[in-house]
């Protein structure tokens, strides 16, 4: 059974793209989370591992789709999430990104001049990953 606070005032879930960016194979933890959030109500597109920032973008305009979440456990966090963010703008979509894995700290801050509304690295609690993304769904369809 859906959760009333996963569904919006039109009635459509919400809907969150969950991928693992570039050439990084573990998704044991992307796989949690989207089970996690499929539990939880949300309608999600988990797209495997070895994904493009281009295929990402694709299929969250596709979907219409109101949070990207990825994965990167890779160290080229930077690279890949600026690219994810570029194309946004190119298609003049605004979606909010979630970047977790393993982030450095003193990453934290140029991924959020990037434009990555929330960071979360291993150990944060399901509980607040769904809260994140149901507020960040919330606030895209207001228009926020």
């Amino acid at each position: 059974m859906e959760s009333e606070s996963t569904v919006s005032k039109e009635g459509r879930r919400y809907k969150v793209v969950v991928a693992k960016l570039g050439l990084d194979g573990h998704d044991r933890g992307a796989k949690v989370v989207a089970r996690a959030l499929r539990d939880a109500g949300f309608d999600v597109i988990y797209l495997g591992v070895h994904q493009t920032p281009e295929n990402v973008v694709r299929t969250a305009i596709e979907e219409d789709a109101d949070v990207i979440g990825v994965s990167i456990l890779s160290g080229s966090h930077i690279e890949l999430v600026s690219d994810l963010v570029k194309l946004l703008k190119e298609k003049n979509v605004k979606i909010p990104i979630i970047v977790g894995g393993i982030i450095p700290p003193e990453d934290y801050e140029e991924l959020k001049k990037l434009g990555v509304a929330e960071i979360l690295g291993p150990g944060t609690p399901l509980s607040k990953i769904i809260e994140i993304c149901r507020r960040l769904a919330e606030e895209r369809r207001r228009g926020s």
